[in-house]
């Protein structure tokens, strides 16, 4: 079986057939997805399509590049929003210095506020770090010890952040990069860590893996991920899906 723990299927590129691909995720043995909010609008369609499907879970939160959307009003709405049975986690929310476009203090406050709510409602955290290791390690420093776990999404940092996090209690979220030619660095880090730290992830619509880079991405292409995280390890990609499995559902407390 195979649990999807990163994935935007309410993005408008599924519009026209999202019906009939998730149809086939059934088909093809993934058994959950975690659908994962990245701004107000897109948080509650997650809600929305988590209600529409019994497999589909919601992360509900705001992505550092949405940052000044958010209010005490908006931390508010999401602590109501999480009260909804379908709602597993807080995310994906965090740091992201790579455009630049929105100032650090305004990402930074936000994150911080983010995970005080998650601390607060005991749910586990979906956290997006772009060239942003130090401040989003420091952060995340700060709150050790009050939070429930979770994942560092799209992990693009170091063996030695990578064992940082696991020390603290979270997951390395692994996807499509893992299959680039230029992607040591991160295998590097799937030799390195154990695989009960290792959950798979899409980030679907975005980077899907060698051989569709380039386009849209969707949980029908986690085997090929699957298929490299063996590879790397030497284990059988069967050990590959029953462990990332069992990873999920303790992740997201389900």
């Amino acid at each position: 079986m195979i649990f999807e723990t990163h994935g935007h299927y309410d993005d408008e590129q599924f519009d026209t057939d999202r019906e009939r691909l998730l149809e086939e995720f059934q088909r093809q043995d993934i058994r959950y997805v975690m659908n994962i909010g990245a701004n107000i609008v897109t948080s509650k369609a997650s809600v929305e399509l988590a209600h529409r499907y019994d497999f589909i879970y919601a992360a509900i939160g705001t992505h550092p590049d949405d940052a000044p959307e958010l209010s005490d009003a908006a931390i508010e709405m999401y602590r109501q929003m999480a009260a909804d049975e379908k709602v597993k986690a807080i995310g994906e929310i965090g740091l992201d210095y790579f455009h630049e476009d929105v100032p650090k203090e305004v990402q930074i406050h936000w994150f911080r506020k983010q995970l005080e709510l998650a601390e607060e409602l005991k749910l586990p955290v979906v956290i997006h770090s772009r060239d942003a290791a130090k401040d989003t390690m420091d952060i995340m420093k700060e709150m050790q010890g009050r939070l429930c776990g979770g994942v560092i999404h799209c992990f693009s940092y170091s063996t030695e952040i990578a064992r940082e996090y696991i020390k603290m209690g979270f997951n390395i979220g692994v996807g499509g990069v893992v299959t680039f030619k230029n992607s040591r660095k991160l295998q590097e880090v799937v030799e390195d860590i154990p695989l009960e730290k290792i959950v798979l992830e899409t980030d679907s619509p975005y980077m899907a893996p060698v051989p569709f880079r380039g386009t849209r991405n969707s949980a029908l292409n986690i085997p090929y991920i699957a298929e490299k995280i063996a590879e790397i390890k030497g284990v059988p990609v069967q050990k590959v899906y029953d462990q990332t499995y069992a990873n999920a559902l303790k992740m997201y407390k389900m």
